[in-house]
């Protein structure tokens, strides 16, 4: 036979060859019911774990188990107690979206209310230097506007007479003075007593006008009237028709409002982001008016009773919108710090902690306990509980959260129970490993037989790989003890 013959036959056999393999193995694959092919291999406790060949999981050490064809890979996960697995079609129908967790910051709005008070260093007191009796009072109760040198009350007493008739000597002392200029010193001399007489009266409780006049009539008067010193409000008056009073006595409390205080309470943190200077907004609810304040250098006050930071602002009041003892609402805009930040909707609040759902890969979703920092506006600063990077569900986590709590509420068995040598009234979903922290099915566990006892206490473990950690220190890990896992939030994430 020629060589190019034989060339060619032994092509054709191994043509026919591969095509008679090729067509036996399909007949045996399409034979065999039930014979799947493998697509992959998952970690049943890492569900993000995947690997294209059998072997071990690097991170707990247990075997990797086979997912075929046409399988549902969630079939072969062990879901950690609270988790949940949802199709991406059900993610679709329910809307869920996700988002990573990342480092950021913003501007944070804080609204509190405010309370006015009036500037203690612009409150001006009426009050008698001697004693005697009220002639009679002007219609001026308390909140009325005065303007300065306006009659407030005139009254009566013998040393005002006694002070003017000193007053009125020294006046005609100083006039005959005046006619002899070579009197120089003397006309100095009785120019200082005139003054001094003037203070007197002052101190007495007349007002300037009323000196003026004096001076100008030189005719004492019977009664002294009691006139504002300042453009103001009358804040109190204790000041009655034929009523008697002492030296010291208060008549009026006038204040000027043309600047005043309001006093903000702050809960918790919220103090630091007030500096001295800062701008704030103060809303006047019942009169739909609008003024602007700054923080003070006064340190803010802490009030027991309220148990909230009493901080000053200053605010211009034109108009005298503001008055004391009115209350405003307060908004300030402050940066927020930098921290990890995730949507404010993200977060389910229980009211006795607050959890957000991760997702672990492949559609699995699981609570994680979080503690929370400064909100601000829809985000808010996560301090412990999530990494950078981590998706946590934005959109559709109450339904999440509902078919978790449904399928937590399974109870394990009481042969299961009294395996772990756990109490009988114990309802727990999970063990802890002790060594990786890993959440672990107690049926599992108990039946894969990684379980070591020390001081009394029974640990359960993942893995060989797990146990023998703990077998060369158990010191190390025994303050972990077994944990319930009743509530899914309680589930945690190996650090």
């Amino acid at each position: 036979m020629k060589k190019p013959a034989i060339l060619a036959s032994l092509v054709i056999l191994a043509l026919l060859a591969f095509l008679a393999g090729h067509y036996s193995a399909g007949f045996y694959r399409d034979s065999r019911p039930g014979a799947k092919h493998v697509l992959y291999y998952v970690d049943p406790m890492h569900p993000s774990y995947h690997s294209d060949k059998p072997g071990i999981a690097p991170d707990c050490g247990m075997a990797l188990e086979p997912v075929y064809e046409g399988e549902d890979p969630t079939a072969k996960l062990q879901l950690r107690p609270g988790a949940v697995s949802i199709s991406p079609e059900k993610q679709l129908l329910i809307r869920v979206r996700v988002l990573a967790a990342e480092r950021n910051t913003g501007s944070r709005l804080i609204r509190t209310t405010g309370r006015v008070e009036a500037d203690s260093s612009r409150i001006f007191r009426v009050m008698s230097g001697a004693e005697g009796w009220v002639q009679s009072v002007q219609s001026n109760p308390p909140g009325t506007l005065v303007k300065k040198d306006q009659l407030l009350a005139s009254v009566y007493s013998r040393e005002f007479r006694n002070a003017e008739q000193a007053y009125l000597g020294s006046l005609a002392s100083l006039d005959r003075l005046k006619t002899n200029r070579d009197q120089e010193d003397s006309t100095r001399t009785s120019d200082a007593s005139l003054r001094i007489n003037e203070e007197q009266l002052r101190s007495l409780g007349m007002g300037d006008p009323q000196i003026k006049e004096l001076a100008k009539t030189r005719q004492i008067t019977r009664d002294i009237t009691l006139t504002s010193p300042i453009d103001g409000i009358i804040l109190s008056r204790d000041v009655f028709p034929g009523a008697r009073f002492d030296k010291g006595t208060e008549f009026y409390r006038i204040v000027d409002l043309r600047k005043v205080w309001i006093t903000a309470d702050l809960f918790g943190g919220d103090a630091q982001f007030f500096t001295p200077g800062a701008r704030v907004k103060a809303s006047i609810r019942e009169r739909g008016k609008t003024v602007f304040a700054t923080v003070s250098d006064t340190p803010p006050l802490f009030d027991p009773v309220s148990r909230t930071l009493k901080l000053r602002l200053e605010a211009a009041n034109p108009g005298f919108l503001l008055r004391p003892d009115m209350f405003v609402d307060l908004e300030f805009s402050a940066k927020a710090p930098s921290g990890l930040a995730i949507p404010q909707d993200a977060v389910i609040d229980s009211g006795l902690q607050k959890i957000v759902y991760v997702e672990a890969g492949d559609g699995v979703f699981e609570p994680r306990p979080v503690i929370l920092g400064t909100a601000y506006g829809n985000f808010v600063i996560v301090t412990s509980g999530l990494a950078v990077g981590e998706k946590v569900v934005t959109s559709g986590n109450f339904l999440i959260d509902s078919e978790s709590k449904m399928r937590s509420s399974a109870r394990i068995s009481p042969s299961a129970i009294k395996d772990a040598h756990l109490p009988s009234d114990q309802n727990a979903f999970a063990l802890r490993d002790p060594v990786c922290g890993m959440q672990l099915d107690l049926n599992r566990a108990s039946s894969a037989g990684h379980s070591e006892k020390y001081h009394g206490e029974v640990f359960q473990f993942c893995s060989d790989k797990c146990q023998k950690k703990f077998q060369q220190d158990p010191a190390k890990y025994a303050g972990v003890k077994l944990s319930s896992a009743s509530d899914p939030a309680h589930a945690s994430r190996p650090e």
